[in-house]
C-alpha cells in the first residue's frame, strides 16, 4: 500500500460558507475520528491531498499543528465535486500500527478464458480485514484455461499472511459460460429479403409512374 505524509492544520469554522472559503484558499476541509476520541476537523493541502487519494486505501500521516507526532489515517469517504477534479470534503478514520480494518481491495483478472467461454464477473474488488499500515493494493485473480462451468470463490483468491476475507468463501466471484453465438446466416437472409422487398417497391413505382 502506499504512504503519504501530509501537513494538516486545524479548523474551527464549519458550514458551506467556511468550506467555500478553504477550497477557494487551496486547501480541502477534512473531519478525523476513531478510537473514542472527539472528531478533530482538519485543513488539508488541496492539490497534495487530491493526488494521495487517487490511490485506494492510501495510509496517511498527518502531521498536525500542535500535536507531537503524525497521527495515523485511512480515507473513509471521500466527496468529489461532479464537474471539476476537486474534492470537496473528506472523512478520516484514525488507526494505529498493529490493528486490523475492514477495507475493500480490488481484484485484478489476468489470463484469458478458453476461447468460446464468456467469464461473468461478479465481484471486482473483495472486502478484507487487513493491518491498517500493510493493506494489500489489490489482489490477482487468474482466469487462465477456464472452460465454461468453472467458477472462482472467495476462497479460491490467494490472500497475504495477516489477511482474512470479512465475506463468506463461498461468495461467487466469477464463472464462465458459453460464449452466445450470433445467427449470422439468418440476419444475412432477412437483410437479402429486405433489400428484394425495396427492388420490387421500386419497379412498382416506376410502372405507376409510366
Amino acid at each position: 500500500m502506499a504512504d503519504v505524509n501530509i501537513s494538516a492544520t486545524k479548523r474551527d469554522e464549519f458550514g458551506k460558507g467556511a468550506a467555500r472559503r478553504l477550497r477557494r484558499a487551496g486547501q480541502t476541509p477534512a473531519v478525523i475520528y476513531g478510537h473514542g476520541t472527539d472528531p478533530m476537523h482538519l485543513a488539508l493541502p488541496a492539490q497534495e491531498t487530491f493526488l494521495a487519494l487517487r490511490q485506494p486505501n492510501v495510509l496517511l500521516h498527518l502531521n498536525i499543528e500542535g500535536e507531537s507526532k503524525p497521527v495515523l489515517a485511512l480515507p473513509k469517504q471521500v466527496t468529489r465535486d461532479a464537474i471539476l477534479p476537486i474534492i470537496q470534503h473528506v472523512d478520516l478514520l484514525l488507526v494505529k500500527a498493529g490493528e486490523k480494518v475492514t477495507v475493500d481491495v480490488p481484484l485484478h483478472f489476468t489470463g484469458e478464458a478458453e476461447r468460446g467461454n464468456l467469464v461473468n464477473v461478479d465481484l471486482n474488488s473483495l472486502s478484507v480485514l487487513a493491518p491498517a499500515t500493510n493493506i494489500p493494493t489489490e489482489f490477482e485473480v487468474s482466469i487462465e484455461g477456464l472452460t465454461a462451468g468453472d467458477q472462482v470463490l472467495v476462497s479460491d483468491v490467494k490472500l497475504p499472511e495477516g489477511v482474512e476475507a470479512a465475506v463468506d468463501g463461498e461468495t461467487l466471484v466469477l464463472n464462465v459460460i458459453v460464449a452466445p453465438v450470433v445467427e449470422l446466416e439468418s440476419t444475412e437472409d432477412e437483410a437479402a429479403e429486405g433489400e428484394a422487398a425495396d427492388a420490387g417497391a421500386a419497379d412498382e413505382d416506376a410502372e405507376a409512374g409510366e
